[in-house]
């Protein structure tokens, strides 16, 4: 049902439409992901990707990536979103991811625009709203998932797997136990006397 009416809000649009959205933006460790997605073919289960659980996210993601007309994916790194805060790296990602899309419009998830030659519109909460953005968010969660769990493998320390970066108690507890590693943003992490 929640499908259905995400795929009528771009049907009813009448162009071709790309979704884009960012993963991990508040994340302590690791890149910010985006991605871009034209899906004109209706799969049922497409929903915003926090409402997901994370095997029903792969399933959604392979099965988005076999029918896209497009699928684009960009990141900014840990020393971009330190240099450019993380809004304007988080945008810099979504260009990245949009760069070859084939569209008429595209749908941002947020109020901020990237930088495009293409017509766009911001769509706050458009991941709950455009079926094209709400596939995008699932792309961009499962790619960057993927990335932190790779990432886990060279820091085991922090727990990357489980918690993806985010700050939960499990993971402000081993920074302070080994310190911030080079993958953390450090600046995000001036409170973290608050949790000693």
């Amino acid at each position: 049902m929640i499908t259905r009416k995400l795929f009528e809000f771009d049907e009813y649009i009448g162009e071709t439409v790309a979704g884009v959205d960012e993963a991990g933006r508040g994340s302590l460790a690791g890149p910010v992901f985006a991605a871009c997605v034209v899906l004109p073919e209706f799969i049922d289960g497409i929903n915003d990707s926090k409402a997901l659980l994370p095997k029903r996210r792969e399933l959604l993601d392979g099965q988005i990536r076999a029918k896209a007309v497009f699928v684009g994916v960009g990141t900014a790194s840990v020393e971009e979103i330190l240099r450019l805060n993380i809004l304007n790296a988080s945008l810099l990602a979504m260009k990245r991811a949009a760069e070859g899309a084939v569209c008429d419009l595209i749908l941002v998830d947020g109020k901020q625009a990237f930088d495009s030659d293409k017509r766009m519109e911001c769509l706050p909460k458009g991941d709950r709203t455009s079926y094209a953005v709400a596939a995008a968010s699932i792309v961009a969660k499962v790619a960057r998932d993927k990335y932190m769990t790779e990432l886990d493998k060279l820091y085991p320390e922090y727990g990357f797997a489980r918690h993806k970066g985010y700050g939960t108690a499990e993971h402000y507890a081993a920074i302070l136990r080994c310190g911030a590693s080079d993958v953390h943003r450090k600046h995000f992490l001036r409170s973290l006397q608050d949790h000693a």
